[in-house]
C-alpha cells in the first residue's frame, strides 16, 4: 500500500539533496496533519473500542464522546475515517480497526427508513472494498443500493430523503421531502450499477440528479434544503428549509453538498451539465459576500448576525475535497487554490485540534443543526472524514497521481 506520509520527504528529494532544501508549505502540512491525526483518531478509537465494545463516536461535548446507533446517518464516517488513516499512513493497524468499525454496519444495508445509507455504507465499506478488496463488501452495496431504491418515488423521479410521517419530519405536513444531502447517495448507486451491471440504480441516480438539478437552485445557483413533492401529480408542492436559517437562506452545508454531488456525478457518467452545475454552485458560494477570508463558512450564508455566528467547518472540509476533483476536470487552478487554503485554515489552531483535546477529534467548530438545537459549535465525525480525504487528494495531485 502506498502512502502519503513520506509525501514532503519525496518532494525533497525530487527537488535535490541540498542541505538547504526544505519541504514545501503544501508538502509538509500533510504530513503534519498525519502526524497530528495519528494520535487524535487513534486517541478516539481507543475510547470508542474500550472494553472490546466497538461503539460509533460522532461529537464531542461537555467533556464527553457521544456516541451513535448503527442507524444513525453519521455511522459510517468513522469507519471511512479509519480507512482514511490506512490510506494515509500504509500501517495495516488502521485497517483492521477500520474492518471491526465497518463490520458493525452490516445491517444497514437492509434499511428502507431513510435515505443516508450512501453515506453509511459507501463511505464505510466502499472505502474498504477500494483499499483491501474484502470479499462481500462488494454485495453489502449492492445489497444496500436494493434498500435505498426503494425510496424511489417514480412520478416526481426523486429519491424521498425522509418518511413524512416520522418524528418532526411529520409534523412538516410534507408529502414526499428530498433533501440536498441526498446528492451524496449517488455514488453508492452508481457503484451498485458498476458491480452488478444492472443499469436500475445508475438510471435512478440520473433521474435524480435531474430533477434536483430543475427544482432546488435558485437563479444565483445558491440552494434550497428541502423541496417537497406530489406523489400523485409529481409537482412541486413546497421549497423550505429543516436546517437552515430560513426557507429562502443558504444553508452552508447543503451548498456544500451539491457541489460534491454534482462533481461526483460528472464523475460516473461524463455529463458535463453536472460539472458545469457544480461550477455555478461553487461561483455562487466563493462570491458570496458572507464568505470569510479564511474560506470557512458560516452556518448559513444568510444569517442574521454575521460576522457573529458559528461557523461551519464540516462544510469547509466537503469544499476542499471536492473542489480538488473539480480541478482534476477542469484545469482551473482556482479550485486547486481555494482548496489549499481550506487545507490551511483547518491546519490552523484556530480549527485543528490540539493533541490530546476535543476527545479524539480532529478539528473543531462544526454545526450539526442550529434550528433543532444540535450540535453546535462541536466536533463532527464527518468534519475529520472530508478533512483526509482532501489531504489524500491534495497528496495525489500533488505527486502527479491521479484521484481515482
Amino acid at each position: 500500500m502506498k502512502t502519503l506520509f513520506k509525501y514532503a520527504t519525496v518532494v525533497l528529494l525530487l527537488a535535490g539533496t541540498s542541505a538547504c532544501s526544505q519541504p514545501s508549505k503544501r508538502a509538509s502540512i500533510i504530513d503534519e496533519n498525519i502526524a497530528v491525526a495519528e494520535k487524535q483518531i487513534g486517541m478516539l478509537a481507543d475510547s470508542s473500542e474500550t472494553g472490546g465494545v466497538i461503539r460509533i463516536p460522532s461529537t464531542w461535548k461537555n467533556g464527553r464522546i457521544d456516541y451513535v446507533p448503527v442507524d444513525d446517518w453519521v455511522s459510517g464516517f468513522f469507519a471511512g475515517t479509519l480507512w482514511y488513516m490506512y490510506e494515509l499512513t500504509g500501517d495495516e493497524t488502521w485497517a483492521a480497526r477500520a474492518r471491526k468499525h465497518t463490520e458493525i454496519l452490516d445491517s444497514v444495508q437492509y434499511l428502507q427508513w431513510h435515505h443516508d445509507v450512501g453515506f453509511m455504507v459507501y463511505d464505510s465499506y466502499g472505502n474498504g472494498l477500494r483499499l483491501k478488496n474484502i470479499p462481500g463488501y462488494e454485495d453489502v452495496i449492492v445489497q444496500t443500493a436494493k434498500s435505498l431504491a426503494t425510496r424511489f418515488r417514480p412520478v416526481p423521479g426523486v429519491i424521498q430523503s425522509w418518511d413524512a410521517d416520522r418524528g418532526w419530519q411529520g409534523e412538516r405536513g410534507w408529502q414526499c421531502p428530498v433533501i440536498i444531502d441526498n446528492m451524496m447517495n449517488l455514488e453508492l448507486m452508481f457503484k451498485a450499477t458498476e458491480f452488478s451491471g444492472d443499469s436500475t440504480y445508475y438510471n435512478i441516480a440520473v433521474k435524480h440528479a435531474d430533477r434536483t438539478m430543475k427544482e432546488h437552485f435558485r437563479d444565483d445557483y445558491s440552494c434550497y434544503h428541502v423541496v417537497d413533492y406530489d406523489l400523485t401529480t409529481g409537482d412541486v408542492r413546497g421549497r423550505c428549509t429543516a436546517q437552515g436559517y430560513a426557507d429562502d437562506s443558504a444553508w452552508a452545508r447543503g451548498q456544500a453538498w451539491a457541489v460534491y454531488g454534482y462533481t461526483a456525478c460528472y464523475r460516473y457518467t461524463g455529463d458535463k451539465r453536472y460539472l458545469d452545475h457544480a461550477r455555478k454552485v461553487a461561483g455562487f458560494m466563493l462570491d458570496d459576500k458572507n464568505m470569510p477570508a479564511d474560506l470557512v463558512p458560516y452556518w448559513d450564508y444568510d444569517a442574521p448576525n454575521i460576522p457573529n455566528e458559528p461557523r461551519d467547518v464540516s462544510t469547509a472540509a466537503i469544499i476542499a475535497s471536492a473542489f480538488y476533483e473539480m480541478y482534476t476536470y477542469t484545469g482551473d487552478g482556482l479550485y486547486k487554490q481555494k482548496a489549499d487554503r481550506i487545507v490551511e485554515s483547518l491546519s490552523s489552531p484556530a480549527y485543528r485540534a490540539p493533541v490530546g483535546g476535543n476527545g479524539g477529534f480532529l478539528l473543531m467548530h462544526s454545526v450539526g443543526s442550529i434550528p433543532h438545537g444540535s450540535n453546535i459549535d462541536v466536533p463532527l465525525n464527518y468534519a475529520d472524514y472530508y478533512f483526509l480525504e482532501a489531504l489524500i487528494r491534495k497528496g495525489r495531485l500533488e505527486a502527479g497521481e491521479p484521484l481515482f
